[in-house]
């Protein structure tokens, strides 16, 4: 789920779950959020991982003589208030991951390394692991950091986020503003992984009715699918040619996009979806159908909050559940506002987004000149370089998710993991 925080200041708060089925199946999973989904049910039982600073004590202190409130707004407009508090708040991971089967990681990209490092020692065999979202270059990764125990995980990844949330009060109080109708997953098996509990199914229990899970058969159309995409060329568009004024106040992100900004999309995601048909013919007719153009998924998936459906640019300014969301911004002392590019928006979707999709692209032979744009404008605010011309040669390139940065160089390799 999309945390949105009133302020800018990028956090990392993660929590668990564990979740009782028919058949006993554990889960632990990581973010405060998800707390919604125990509320509803009454066989979750959560559990919280946190490795930022001191929140595991700040938060067990804050819940100790209250519940953690979760103030959902539900598609058809209705809304409604549900009580929940975590079973455990700890960053002790042996704690955390003890006896669980399946772990949810629902943290920003760039803190996957830090928990895939932390929880692999305690992971045991037949584990699912997934990613929600695992964005671009998740199973690359993650396949990566296990090393020898990914043949006896599951790993999988879902395309975007399932919520559009933000915390209204640390610890105490967090808003649903809308649920996505569908979300696509794929998973890939280990070789020596052999799971009591049908993926699909399990993972479905634990999101509830919506959105509704749609299984991708090629875990490589789910990475093309991430919606990491959208960002960077909202933030080029905006502030590409910024002379470094201070503005007056926050500008609305999604609802204060316009024609420049819509049409840099437009072009980014015709450059993936044509890297997915290369993709198809290159690999025998490859099922990549899944994949489709952005103004295409607003209009299926947010097919009940989006007002006017005339345009790209009209379907993110009418969707209500972008309502009020700003675009990252540091304030200065004479209280107006610069963009704040060190936000995930830039720091985790372009390394764990566009330079990924590029990747794959350059694997396929897909020329995608405004997707290299975007890189470049965004590794100098990064103080990075993944991109030098229109190759992924830059000295960075091994600190981002790309194929390249994992050995991954030919479609067998690519599909072959």
């Amino acid at each position: 789920m999309e945390v949105v925080p009133d302020s800018c200041k990028e956090r990392t708060e993660t929590f668990g779950i564990h979740v009782f089925l028919d058949n006993a199946v554990k889960i632990f999973g990581l973010m405060t959020q998800l707390a919604y989904t125990s509320a509803s049910r009454e066989n979750l039982d959560v559990n919280v991982l946190t490795l930022f600073q001191d929140e595991a004590e700040r938060w067990t202190k804050l819940l100790e003589d209250n519940d953690l409130k979760i103030s959902v707004t539900y598609n058809d407009g209705t809304e409604s208030e549900i009580l929940s508090k975590p079973s455990i708040i700890t960053k002790d991971p042996a704690k955390a991951v003890e006896g669980v089967d399946i772990v949810f990681l629902v943290v920003p990209a760039f803190a996957h390394a830090q928990y895939f490092t932390t929880i692999t020692p305690y992971l045991q065999p037949n584990t699912l692991i997934v990613g929600l979202p695992g964005q671009a270059g998740f199973e690359f990764q993650c396949r990566s950091m296990l090393g020898k125990k990914a043949s006896t995980c599951t790993i999988a990844s879902l395309e975007s986020l399932p919520w559009a949330c933000r915390i209204l009060e640390f610890g105490k109080h967090v808003q649903i503003l809308g649920f996505k109708e569908s979300l696509g997953m794929s998973f890939l098996t280990g070789s020596e992984c052999n799971l009591l509990f049908p993926v699909v199914e399990t993972v479905q229990e634990v999101l509830g009715e919506k959105p509704h899970i749609q299984v991708i058969e090629n875990y490589i159309a789910v990475n093309l699918m991430a919606k990491s995409i959208i960002h960077p060329p909202l933030l080029y568009g905006k502030w590409g040619d910024w002379d470094g004024t201070p503005v007056p106040e926050k500008p609305l992100f999604y609802q204060g996009v316009d024609e420049i900004q819509a049409e840099l999309l437009s072009k980014v995601s015709d450059e993936v979806l044509a890297t997915a048909k290369e993709l198809a013919k290159l690999r025998n007719g490859c099922d990549m159908s899944e994949v489709i153009h952005i103004f295409d998924w607003y209009k299926i998936y947010y097919k009940d909050q989006v007002a006017d459906k005339s345009s790209l640019m009209m379907a993110m300014r009418t969707n209500k559940a972008y309502d009020g969301l700003v675009h990252p911004m540091t304030p200065t002392e004479d209280g107006k506002f610069v963009p704040d590019f060190n936000y995930r928006y830039t720091s985790e979707d372009v390394p764990f987004g566009l330079v990924v999709m590029k990747g794959i692209a350059e694997i396929a032979g897909v020329e995608t000149p405004t997707i290299d744009k975007i890189i470049a404008w965004a590794q100098t605010k990064l103080d990075k370089e993944y991109i030098v011309g229109s190759k992924l040669t830059g000295k960075d390139i091994a600190s981002a998710r790309a194929p390249q940065s994992y050995g991954l160089h030919t479609i067998d390799e690519l599909f072959n993991m």
